[in-house]
């Protein structure tokens, strides 16, 4: 069998104790083992629980801090700055978007600007965060250079993502997640693990030539030429310049600069209050009817309906609730090592 399938619950239990042997304190550690499990639920692989490993190797490395002192600074009734203080990702955004929702509770809108962070991971995780409590929730975020500039002969700005999520009437929010590229990093990283070639169309080689390889890709191609790009900029200045933390090619790599730098990340969260614009039900019941007749429209294959932002993750954690999550051969044996190190039982699914 190639892959081995865990329960979310399962593999959440166990990304937590392995973090919390590492000495990594509870409330971050929980938020990491959370967003990465919830990531890989919904079929995000590239930015799931395969990154488990990286992670605790910038730990160790001292890159992040696993008991981060928050400093946070509210500088008007809807805005704030928050120092992440070189934590995990996912602990430093998560705190960013609670503070959001608390001032957006408060003044009808928050806006969070985080530094000294590092990678987050999928930005679905905090914008759902907002959306779970009855909020629209934005998130961005900006990376190491690794879009292929519009015009140019190397990659400037990073994939830099952008996120909205929105309650609605009768299932899980609506969630638009996306790359300012037309793929992320770390699928043509899971390409070179597995071997396979990548698609047309996904990335350039030094020489900005297309190819196929995944070895020989050294950067990715924006989303609609020159509008994909443009995007990358607009979220580069709202995560770089609005923390003060580097940008473009400043930025630290994640993988190809030494494991003990800081990243320097920021990221730009936003909550707002849906019934200061309009009636919450109302607005929940006619998203409700525009999602509906969205997936009603004619499909150009019977076979494959017209979907709406989302729909293919909550496909994804329907089904992979009930048979587990897929983890790699080689992911497995490092689950077993750290199993066997720090008598931490894993349990896969018996098939």
């Amino acid at each position: 069998m190639k892959n081995i399938y865990i329960y979310p619950d399962e593999l959440e239990r166990f990304a937590l104790a392995v973090l919390e042997a590492h000495g990594v304190r509870a409330d971050v550690a929980h938020c990491v083992a959370e967003g990465l499990v919830q990531t890989s639920l919904r079929g995000v692989d590239s930015h799931g629980i395969r990154l488990f490993p990286h992670y605790l190797e910038a730990l160790k490395a001292g890159r992040l801090n696993p008991d981060p002192a928050y400093g946070f600074e509210k500088t008007a009734a809807a805005t704030g700055r928050l120092d992440g203080d070189h934590t995990f990702g996912h602990a430093a955004g998560s705190e960013g978007m609670k503070r959001a929702v608390q001032l957006a509770k408060e003044a009808g809108a928050g806006i969070v600007a985080v530094y000294n962070s590092s990678h987050f991971g999928a930005a679905a995780y905090y914008a759902l965060q907002a959306a779970q409590q009855g909020l629209m929730g934005f998130s961005f975020t900006h990376a190491d250079s690794l879009m292929h500039s519009f015009g140019g002969t190397r990659p400037y700005f990073g994939t830099n993502p952008i996120c909205m999520a929105v309650p609605c009437e009768d299932e899980e929010p609506f969630c638009l997640d996306m790359a300012t590229s037309r793929v992320t990093w770390n699928k043509v990283l899971q390409r070179r693990e597995t071997g396979e070639s990548v698609p047309m169309g996904w990335g350039v080689d030094e020489q900005g030539q297309e190819t196929t390889d995944p070895n020989l890709v050294s950067s990715l191609q924006p989303i609609g030429e020159y509008k994909g790009y443009g995007m990358a900029m607009m979220i580069e200045i709202l995560c770089a310049l609005l923390t003060g933390m580097p940008f473009g090619r400043h930025i630290c790599r994640m993988y190809a600069d030494p494991i003990e730098q800081k990243r320097l990340l920021g990221h730009f969260f936003m909550a707002m209050r849906i019934d200061c614009f309009v009636n919450e039900k109302e607005f929940k019941s006619r998203l409700q009817q525009l999602m509906t007749e969205v997936r009603n429209e004619p499909a150009a294959e019977p076979e494959q309906p017209v979907m709406v932002p989302g729909d293919p993750e909550k496909q994804a954690a329907a089904e992979r609730s009930r048979t587990g999550i897929p983890v790699s051969r080689s992911l497995w044996e490092k689950f077993q090592d750290y199993s066997n190190r720090f008598d931490i039982n894993i349990q896969p699914v018996e098939r």
